[in-house]
């Protein structure tokens, strides 16, 4: 039965690898060829086909709930019920509705919506809405998050932004937010949203300083609903039971273990609830009845049976789960442990088996968290032995018993309290072993470096004794990754996706150079959150030189985020008074120009630049007789400038200056420079209508490639091989469309 089970996981697990969806006429054809494989008996190959075909058709409903094109944009009154619990944001509101309806149009069945400055939204609560939609996208940069995957995993078929709305009827059935409003109004030492975090799964109040701290020690799944708190609580029943019937205090007519099992699974059941049931606490409710059964009836089985049961089981209830990274991390977890402590001979004291798990997750999970490019916390396996115990057995048990008790305000907010001050005193520990050893974002991995590094892992966890454990050691001692260098004379390019900002990574065989930092708003800091974990993981570890055109936010408000994340050997910018000080950045200096590794560069400014954008930095980058022209926002004051130099050089390539906006581009400046293609940094349906059509119109009538962030994503190029651009959208998914964001037929 196990290998039948493994065929099926197999074939739903490949829809995780599925560049596009098969036609419907073909899994018609496989489900045919499954059913004959089965009257056959060829019941391995039947699983798999049955596995993918279902997986395939759940893929399929759900993309094409997803927007529809013609409505990408489209401003539109629609009516739908709040769900979920409303994120407060420091702008607004986040939140999701379900059934929408709208007399003009057929909109996806859940929409997950944003409304700045917008009142109070309480679940259950029907909203009259006027809402711009978008269909489900995300920055899309190497080896970052893909957040139209996410969204499709979770049945989002699209986000909006509220422009404005009325109250149709009160909330109904909204007592998990009643209750989230109660626990955030009690005294907790500062530790109320944690507390919500832990009772309701709700991690919209929790502190992004409080985040980093549990990133940089590897317990974040302490503070959200997982499986452990699952396991926890029903474990803890269960072990009351066992000892109620050991110490002969359970009534003898009761058998103790059928009850056990019960009221395990029932106060599992009751805490999944009590958290809205989402998708990782309906993973953890399954695996654990999956245990409770093979606990109660089938012990004789392996270990990993009931990890393949609960395994298929996720997976058939909602094949698009792995899609998420948690998914992959909760099912590996078990399977290492499983993998480690099953079939052991010999017996571990207690505190043997608790430090030794520690271990062995960090050191198991590490191919994984390289593979999803998640960051390594080195401070994980002793934070956690420390963390784990205090949260489930002292943090845990008084937050739940404290919010079942709110109705004795004396008994339950006292039990809040305490719970509170030991979250206060845990949290003031994590910091120190964060600021001890924050979080390692490694270089991404080649597959062939990867996958040596799984079989090292595999030896390494491998029981002791074992003779293969040290070479384990060893591979593993030696794949620190080969990053592909590049030749003389050539310059890799990496035009980010950072949205409606700018940040292009330049990199010789040697050097480093990065032109602008992306944009920073309020709590959104995308040079923190998209600039620097990508620089890490194409393994730059240093920046020669930071380029910042000029001080506006989208250019130059992730400069101190990436300053602070690398060392950083010199910083420029156009305005190095108005930027932040703490950058320390030196003027930029027309004509100043040197040479990297075979590789021409040149600064120049604007000397009657009367504004921001006209007193931009520009850099032009020569390589091998190809040139590249990054040119910040001039406008069609610097251009003209640009022009009455005694010596203007033709370009190959042209970063549009401003983002394509109509006060640059001229076509005097076009022509003059007589570029092949130009690169656009812009945000999808922004505000400002970049690229502007007059614009866009400019580039096609001569004829220029046209490199789109919006359209394509990150956007690469070699300078010195006279090659073309190339997206990140160009590694296909099924779950991205190749045309998607694009405002301007191409």
């Amino acid at each position: 039965m196990r290998t039948w089970m493994l065929a099926l996981a197999a074939g739903l697990l490949s829809l995780r690898f599925l560049p596009v969806l098969p036609a419907s006429g073909v899994l018609v054809g496989l489900v045919l060829i499954a059913v004959l494989c089965l009257w056959r008996r060829h019941t391995v190959a039947a699983c798999v086909l049955l596995g993918f075909s279902w997986a395939c058709w759940s893929a399929q409903q759900a993309m094409l709930d997803r927007l529809s094109a013609e409505l990408d944009g489209r401003t539109l009154w629609l009516e739908a019920t709040v769900v979920g619990l409303p994120a407060r944001t420091q702008s607004g509101v986040r939140f999701e509705v379900q059934q929408p309806q709208s007399r003009r149009a057929q909109l996806p069945t859940r929409l997950q919506l944003s409304w700045f400055n917008g009142p109070p939204v309480i679940p259950g609560e029907r909203w009259r809405l006027a809402v711009s939609l978008k269909r489900a996208h995300g920055l899309l940069n190497p080896h970052g998050p893909d957040r139209e995957a996410s969204l499709l995993a979770r049945r989002i078929g699209a986000t909006g932004t509220v422009k404005a709305g009325e109250r149709l009827s009160a909330q109904a059935g909204s007592w998990r937010d009643a209750l989230r409003q109660r626990l955030l109004s009690v005294d907790a030492l500062g530790q109320q949203a944690l507390l919500s975090a832990l009772v309701l799964g709700d991690g919209s109040g929790i502190r992004a300083e409080q985040w980093q701290v549990l990133r940089d020690t590897g317990a974040v799944h302490l503070l959200v609903i997982s499986g452990q708190h699952i396991g926890l609580l029903a474990g803890l029943v269960y072990g009351l039971v066992a000892l109620l019937a050991r110490l002969g205090l359970w009534p003898a007519r009761l058998p103790w273990l059928t009850w056990a099992c019960a009221l395990s699974l029932v106060a599992a059941l009751g805490y999944g609830w009590l958290a809205g049931f989402q998708v990782p606490v309906q993973r953890a409710c399954l695996m654990l009845a999956v245990v409770l059964l093979w606990r109660f009836c089938f012990r004789q089985l392996p270990a990993s049976f009931p990890l393949l049961l609960a395994l298929n089981g996720v997976l058939l209830i909602e094949p698009l789960a792995s899609l998420l990274p948690g998914f992959w991390l909760s099912f590996a977890a078990v399977a290492t442990l499983i993998y480690c402590f099953a079939g052991r001979l010999g017996g571990w004291r207690p505190w043997q088996a608790w430090t030794r798990a520690q271990w062995v997750i960090a050191v198991g999970l590490l191919p994984l968290l390289l593979a999803l490019g998640l960051p390594v916390s080195l401070s994980a396996p002793l934070a956690n032995l420390l963390a784990v115990p205090w949260v489930s057995l002292v943090v845990l048990p008084l937050t739940l018993l404290g919010t079942a008790l709110l109705w004795l305000p004396v008994v339950g907010e006292a039990l809040l309290w305490l719970a509170g001050g030991a979250l206060l005193g845990l949290f003031e520990t994590l910091a120190q072993f964060a600021q001890w050893r924050p979080a390692w974002l490694p270089p991404a991995l080649p597959w062939s470096n990867w996958t040596l590094l799984a079989l090292a892992v595999l030896l390494m966890l491998l029981p002791r004794g074992l003779p293969l454990r040290v070479p384990g050691v060893l591979m593993l001692l030696a794949l620190w990754p080969r990053l592909e260098s590049v030749p003389l004379g050539e310059a890799e390019v990496l035009h980010l996706d950072v949205g409606q900002g700018l940040a292009v990574l330049v990199r010789t065989r040697h050097h480093t150079l990065l032109y602008d930092a992306g944009p920073a708003f309020g709590e959104v800091d995308l040079g923190e959150q998209v600039v620097l974990p990508t620089l890490r993981k194409l393994g730059v570890d240093r920046l020669d030189l930071l380029l910042i055109s000029h001080a506006h936010a989208d250019h130059a408000g992730g400069a101190l985020a990436v300053r602070r994340g690398l060392p950083v050997a010199r910083v420029v910018s156009g305005e190095p008074t108005e930027v932040a000080p703490a950058l320390a950045a030196q003027p930029c200096v027309s004509d100043e120009a040197w040479e990297w590794d075979g590789v021409r560069f040149s600064l120049w400014q604007w000397a009657g630049g009367d504004s921001s954008n006209e007193r931009s930095c520009v850099l032009l980058v020569e390589a091998s007789g190809e040139r590249l022209l990054l040119a910040g926002d001039i406008e069609r004051g610097a251009e003209q400038a640009w022009l009455a130099q005694p010596q203007r050089p033709t370009v190959d390539w042209l970063q549009a200056p401003h983002h394509g906006s109509r006060s640059s581009s001229t076509g005097a400046f076009l022509r003059a420079l007589s570029p092949r293609g130009v690169l656009i940094s812009r945000g999808r349906g922004n505000s400002f209508g970049h690229p502007h059509p007059q614009v866009l119109a400019r580039y096609r009538d001569l004829g220029l490639a046209i490199g789109d962030t919006a359209v394509d994503g990150a956007l690469r190029l070699r300078l010195g091989q006279h090659g073309r651009i190339s997206g990140q959208r160009e590694q296909r998914r099924f779950w991205r469309d190749p045309a998607q964001g694009s405002d301007e037929p191409r």
